[in-house]
């Protein structure tokens, strides 16, 4: 009797089918997967036959997925489905429960999962880390470690990002800096938004020990979807400078900003960049840059290897330049 019970168990198990979500396109194909997002006029598409996919939502015909979706038709509002139902060309139906309802394609303007409290919460970010220790003639130290995260939810967008950076010789200090920023993005339409920042960074080792920043001003969102993001910005900037001297300097700046990321490869390597290039509206320097730029590849869906590159540079102060290159390798974890 038990032999019997776990035969049909066994033949049970493999005549199920496994959950999937499936997409069928305008060419006649039909794909099976894990619906990831869609944004961006794309879908993503997880697959274990060719791993993170990217369709074109233009050539999808219907789709069925059997797990909770939010789905928005606009920019701000949406309502949660508790499962898709294939429909005719170009629609689908959202099911919940005793009232399905069918809508076009065309209309749908995200899909994204659910999250719990507040349903349209989009959180990214990642940690990066860098160690260095050399034993030889000369002892070496090197620790760098930088976070960066935002969180979406409807009209508004929170970012920070903030880095730690320390070096020694023979216990003599070469470096010791910090930083941290924080921004607050109010989007007025679909893609251009208006950004009030805070900055502030602290050396205990060059000249200028201080540096504080405050800005506003308008940015556009060219794109923000599960294969990558890009904006960029112009901001008016009020500027406080303090050296190791006690002098004190303080200057209105406009500057343009951008932050750039794109994944590549099945989303297994992600190139990134961002910075900020400024000009002060005073003789106290000639501009300002401060740039980084870098290279990620995923171990697995959280943990990564990373290169990158930052640049920052104060041209033509009469307390002094500062023009800093680093160069890090390191890992991280990104979410």
């Amino acid at each position: 009797m038990l032999s019997r019970t776990l035969l049909c168990l066994a033949i049970t198990a493999v005549s199920t089918p496994l959950l999937a979500d499936t997409v069928w396109l305008k060419n006649g194909d039909r794909l099976t997967g894990t619906i990831k997002v869609f944004d961006g006029g794309k879908l993503l598409l997880q697959t274990e036959y060719g791993g993170a996919i990217a369709l074109d939502w233009k050539q999808v015909k219907t789709l069925k997925s059997d797990q909770p979706l939010l789905i928005k038709q606009d920019e701000h509002t949406g309502e949660v489905a508790k499962s898709l139902q294939a429909a005719d060309d170009g629609k689908v139906v959202l099911a919940n429960g005793e009232a399905p309802k069918t809508v076009e394609l065309a209309s749908i303007h995200q899909i994204i999962k659910p999250k719990p409290v507040i349903t349209d919460l989009v959180w990214k970010g990642n940690i990066d880390a860098a160690l260095d220790f050399q034993q030889a003639e000369n002892d070496t130290n090197d620790y760098n470690v930088a976070f960066k995260t935002s969180a979406r939810h409807g009209q508004w967008r929170h970012n920070a990002k903030g880095d730690y950076n320390r070096e020694t010789t023979d216990d003599v200090v070469g470096t010791d800096n910090w930083s941290a920023e924080y921004s607050l993005d109010r989007f007025l339409t679909e893609k251009f938004f208006w950004d009030a920042r805070v900055t502030y960074k602290r050396d205990k080792i060059e000249d200028l020990s201080r540096q504080r920043v405050v800005g506003t001003g308008p940015g556009y969102q060219l794109w923000d979807d599960e294969l990558g993001a890009f904006k960029v910005g112009a901001l008016l900037n009020r500027t406080d400078f303090e050296f190791s001297n006690g002098q004190k300097e303080n200057f209105y700046s406009v500057a343009g900003t951008w932050d750039y990321n794109r994944y590549l490869i099945g989303k297994k390597f992600e190139f990134f960049s961002n910075g900020e290039l400024g000009k002060p509206l005073s003789g106290v320097a000639d501009y300002s840059m401060d740039v980084e730029a870098g290279l990620r590849y995923k171990v697995t869906d959280w943990a990564s290897l990373n290169v990158k590159a930052e640049k920052n540079v104060i041209s033509g102060s009469d307390n002094g330049d500062v023009d800093k290159t680093r160069y890090t390798a390191g890992f991280g974890v990104s979410w």
